[in-house]
């Protein structure tokens, strides 16, 4: 199938778009520093590991649990031809988990337009060295690439987590020294592991909920916010997640996106998508909400 009848399969055959695009709000702890144009597919640096992806990054785990996911539930062609169709826009940022059972969808879609070109973010519930090198060594296999991206500590929620994961952390370093990943971080389910994770050196990466709404949130989006600018002026890179609340935004995407393309706190954002519509929907929309 070529790049066009899969945009043409993808658009038609992946169920409906989110259904209201209206509506734009302003929150007083959006940076008062005057505004530049983004765009999704704009090349951004991931904080100091010298990675760079586009702004915005194709995730893979709405509601995702039990290795499933919305997006996994398209099937093993369906959701590869949707990140292969958001990487002919401009997207090569893809983020995944192991959670989500998503790696045999983003290792398909890497065959079709080449595993050099992606930057590929997964997340592990490691948190021995044993359990570390277990994961990485199946990883790499379930990926299909000798050398990983970005590699997380998925949802650290207490205050203690380096200490609970100094084995896993252990094996990532060793990892990236080695040139077998890129980089390591965490990502965060509360303010204490959140605030855990600013200060700490080891974090050069970290992904964190951030809405305007406080949906599924560490805390309110101003306090969420003073964490993650202290972890952008530490150098670290900043992966906003839950940017539509988990479908609580749904019926307002505008304002989802409005918040998320105006954060001087974050280098690039996430969103799943389960069918082209919605890709385009939020990538035509970026360029207007970030100077709206």
């Amino acid at each position: 199938m070529n790049r066009i009848h899969r945009r043409r399969f993808v658009s038609q055959s992946l169920v409906g778009a989110a259904a209201l695009w209206s509506g734009v709000h302003h929150a007083p702890w959006l940076s008062a520093a005057p505004l530049m144009k983004k765009e999704a597919t704009d090349r951004v640096i991931l904080g100091s590991t010298g990675i760079k992806l586009s702004r915005l990054a194709m995730g893979s785990g709405t509601s995702g649990s039990n290795y499933s996911s919305d997006q996994v539930r398209l099937g093993l062609k369906g959701f590869s031809d949707l990140l292969v169709y958001g990487f002919d826009q401009g997207i090569n940022f893809w983020e995944a988990a192991d959670q989500y059972g998503s790696h045999p969808c983003l290792s398909a879609g890497a065959k079709q337009v080449g595993r050099d070109k992606l930057v590929l973010l997964t997340k592990t519930h490691a948190r021995t060295a044993p359990q570390m090198r277990a994961d990485l060594d199946r990883f790499r296999r379930e990926l299909g690439t000798d050398c990983g991206d970005i590699v997380l500590l998925h949802c650290m929620m207490s205050a203690k987590w380096p200490e609970e994961r100094r084995g896993a952390m252990d094996v990532l370093e060793e990892a990236r020294e080695k040139g077998i990943i890129r980089a390591h971080g965490v990502s965060c389910h509360t303010l204490e592991a959140l605030q855990v994770a600013a200060k700490h050196p080891w974090v050069q990466v970290d992904q964190a909920r951030i809405n305007p709404i406080q949906a599924y949130m560490d805390a309110d989006p101003a306090t969420v916010i003073s964490v993650l600018r202290e972890m952008k002026k530490a150098g670290k890179g900043v992966i906003g997640m839950k940017i539509m609340g988990q479908g609580k935004l749904s019926h307002d995407p505008n304002r989802a996106i409005e918040h998320a393309a105006k954060l001087d706190c974050i280098d690039c954002f996430t969103i799943g998508f389960t069918n082209s519509k919605q890709l385009d929907e939020v990538v035509s929309k970026v360029p207007r909400l970030s100077v709206a």
